[in-house]
């Protein structure tokens, strides 16, 4: 499962409150260009209504090796994402709610497929921003100090 983007900045603005897996519809040069690692999760988000949900604001670079120019390519285009009929009416339920988003934590293949890693999310406040920084930094030194140890 090699993972194609990341969204740190998702893990450190939010706190994740569940989890889920969606297929994501792209045609083929936006697979191979996807699979290239030519995607930016940087500022996306889903959006999510009965009829589907969608991802927004993703950037796929064309793919520059398409025999097929494409012609008015559009990167940042909206995405449709697979996800099953109760799943989507869990998202409506809890998006409605004050303070959650749904937003996209990394792109991956499974098999052939590109997959989404999607949650929902409820923003962090400034004090806890640095209560994560200060938990990151205490990590690392214990674990240096464990290393030096040996």
């Amino acid at each position: 499962m090699p993972v194609l983007a990341d969204n740190k900045k998702a893990y450190y603005n939010y706190q994740i409150l569940e989890e889920f897996e969606a297929g994501l519809v792209l045609s083929g040069p936006e697979v191979k260009a996807a699979k290239l690692g030519h995607i930016n999760l940087k500022g996306s988000f889903v959006s999510i209504s009965p009829e589907g949900a969608v991802i927004k604001n993703m950037h796929i670079s064309p793919y520059l090796k398409a025999k097929i120019a494409q012609i008015n390519y559009e990167p940042a285009k909206t995405r449709q994402l697979l996800l099953n009929k109760q799943e989507i009416d869990h998202l409506i339920g809890k998006n409605q709610e004050k303070g959650l988003t749904i937003v996209p934590l990394s792109v991956y293949t499974t098999r052939r497929l590109v997959k989404v890693k999607i949650a929902l999310v409820k923003g962090k406040k400034e004090f806890d921003k640095r209560q994560t920084i200060k938990q990151r930094d205490t990590n690392r030194e214990i674990a240096r100090k464990l290393k030096n140890r040996f």
